[in-house]
């Protein structure tokens, strides 16, 4: 047992805890690679106290939590690994939130504290990421006698923590340090990461500073200690849009993933700073994998929000006067909107939704809109459906007539806001896969017109306030009329040039399938652009999920739950 010191701990900091738990350092005496002495390993609650002894405290440990009931077990392990610049581990706070919450779920939780400050002549992870293989080692030589799955090791990680996270996802095949005794021949890769606000990770910021240029610049890149190796593990990436360790870190990783086809989520929050946020969509990940036990069968959406037990009146009206229609073309259907007021009105704005149907169709009544109206109605939201031109026009580019027809009905909407006791400067759209295109065309280019003014009511604007991408077909290069040939990924695949830009561009909120044919990367791509140009724009990709994810879906998952982002989207836009 000399390799292994055991000792009861008593938390004096009630922030944490006020129970014992066992220690277990994770190196032997004198066998601990580079270390140096001005480090300790210790969480800032205990170093911070008068008696603190830092000779007491110069190895790196594992702290183990109180295993969970057998009645919720999950047979699964769940590292928790503090954040603190490389300087020191400070979050107590979240560690005693993850804790708390995945005990809870019936996971095994283990505390992971390495050596800060940073090392002297190394880079600013190297002790970190020594300790971190080790510590893995080490669980998984303990999964048996714990009682969980020694495949089934995940990791849930802040700031610097998190890029020590990504070392230990993505480069478990590159030795961090020689070994030291028999535990380094146990493999030291994890199975999962959630991985939150990850430092360092543009070569802007990997010395150890905020991203000197945001992430930004075309000499500016993903770090390459990030070796994306053959044991690279699914991954959840968890970012604030307005971070100073900036979230391009995550959306460069979230494309290395994907190029590897490893499973991945990546959630960018809007207005957000350096900070924690998302646990629910990391648990929903973990779910939607299968770390957290089988999947519950999948459920139609549309039994699911079935009535329209919220809505109080449902009008119809034309999109076009009759006789004046540009570019009609007597192949297409009639486009028409209709107004949903709800019951209770509980806000002045106005969501106006239409489907995908890769612009060959479209309905009011589907799958990809009739769910989000009612859920609004239930909102106190007055909702507006559009059913726009198709199919494709002749001689014509594919989106040309529904971007007519968006355009004239969102003037209409406006025209008669007022009137109706709600505001016009408070009109969003949503749309889903070819929908989702139109929705950038209405997002990007309202001040581009796509037909000549033919009344007065084309003299109203017809920018919007926010929209909402549902899965978005057709936004990048390699995708242009069909799915994306090369996901969307490489470099070369651009955004098209539909989209203007323009001054009056809205932020957006995008949910897509991870797996979708239409690629994710162009909602991750046209986020970036959104970010460049200082708008700020929400993110979540659904991992394993093709296109239209949330047609069925399984209880507990992101394609479950996806119409609480709009919920929390519009929250943020309407505050």
């Amino acid at each position: 047992m000399k390799t292994r010191h055991f000792l009861l701990f008593l938390c004096v900091c009630c922030s944490l805890s006020t129970f014992a738990w066992k220690r277990e350092t994770i190196w032997p005496k004198g066998k601990m690679p580079d270390a140096q002495a001005h480090q300790i390993a210790a969480m800032t609650d205990e170093a911070g106290q008068k008696d603190f002894k830092a000779d007491k405290h110069r190895i790196a440990y594992l702290e183990w939590f109180d295993a969970p009931a057998a009645d919720v077990k999950k047979n699964g392990c769940m590292i928790l690994i503090s954040g603190g610049s490389y300087q020191c581990c400070c979050d107590v706070s979240l560690i005693k939130q993850w804790r708390e919450r995945f005990t809870q779920l019936g996971f095994q939780c283990v505390n992971f504290v390495y050596r800060t400050p940073r090392p002297t002549g190394l880079p600013i992870w190297q002790t970190a990421w020594e300790d971190g293989q080790r510590a893995v080692r080490m669980v998984r030589s303990e999964a048996r006698k714990r009682g969980f799955d020694p495949e089934r090791i995940g990791v849930i990680s802040m700031s610097a923590g998190s890029h020590l996270a990504l070392l230990l996802a993505t480069s478990s095949q590159t030795p961090a340090y020689a070994p030291v005794d028999k535990l380094d021949t146990v493999p030291c890769h994890i199975n999962w990461a959630l991985v939150n606000a990850p430092a360092y990770a543009t070569t802007d910021g990997e010395t150890g500073t905020p991203a000197l240029r945001q992430g930004y610049g075309v000499d500016v890149r993903l770090s390459d200690v990030f070796k994306f190796d053959e044991k690279t593990c699914p991954i959840s990436l968890h970012h604030g849009g307005n971070d100073p360790y900036t979230p391009n870190g995550s959306t460069l990783v979230y494309r290395e993933l994907r190029k590897r086809k490893v499973p991945a989520e990546l959630h960018l929050y809007p207005g957000k700073g350096h900070g924690a946020f998302g646990l629910e969509r990391g648990i929903e990940f973990m779910t939607q994998m299968g770390f957290m036990g089988s999947l519950q069968p999948e459920e139609e959406i549309m039994k699911r929000y079935a009535g329209d037990d919220a809505r109080r009146e449902k009008v119809t009206e034309d999109v076009w006067p009759e006789g004046r229609m540009p570019d009609a073309q007597d192949h297409q259907c009639k486009p028409y909107i209709e107004w949903h007021f709800p019951k209770e009105l509980k806000t002045k704005a106005i969501q106006i939704i239409y489907s995908g149907g890769s612009y060959n169709g479209n309905g009011p009544d589907g799958f990809e809109v009739a769910p989000a109206r009612r859920y609004l109605n239930e909102r106190g939201m007055t909702v507006v459906t559009m059913r726009y031109r198709t199919p494709r026009p002749k001689n014509l580019a594919k989106h040309t007539t529904a971007w007519q027809d968006l355009q004239r009905a969102i003037r209409i909407v406006r025209s008669k806001a007022e009137s109706l006791g709600l505001d016009p400067n408070q009109i969003g759209i949503m749309g889903s896969s070819a929908g989702g295109h139109l929705t950038l065309m209405g997002v990007t280019s309202s001040l581009h017109q796509s037909y000549l003014p033919i009344d007065d009511i084309d003299k109203q604007p017809c920018n919007v306030q926010w929209g909402i991408g549902i899965y978005p077909a057709y936004a990048l290069t390699d995708g242009a009329s069909d799915p994306n040939t090369q996901n969307g990924t490489p470099d070369d695949a651009v955004l098209v040039p539909d989209f203007s830009f323009d001054l009056k561009t809205a932020p957006m909120l995008f949910v897509h399938g991870d797996a979708d044919v239409y690629a994710s990367m162009g909602s991750v791509k046209t986020w970036e652009k959104m970010r460049s140009m200082g708008i700020q724009s929400e993110l979540h990709t659904l991992a394993t999920r093709n296109h239209c994810f949330q047609r069925t879906a399984s209880p507990g998952t992101g394609s479950y739950t996806w119409l609480e982002r709009i919920g929390d989207f519009l929250n943020y836009i309407l505050k």
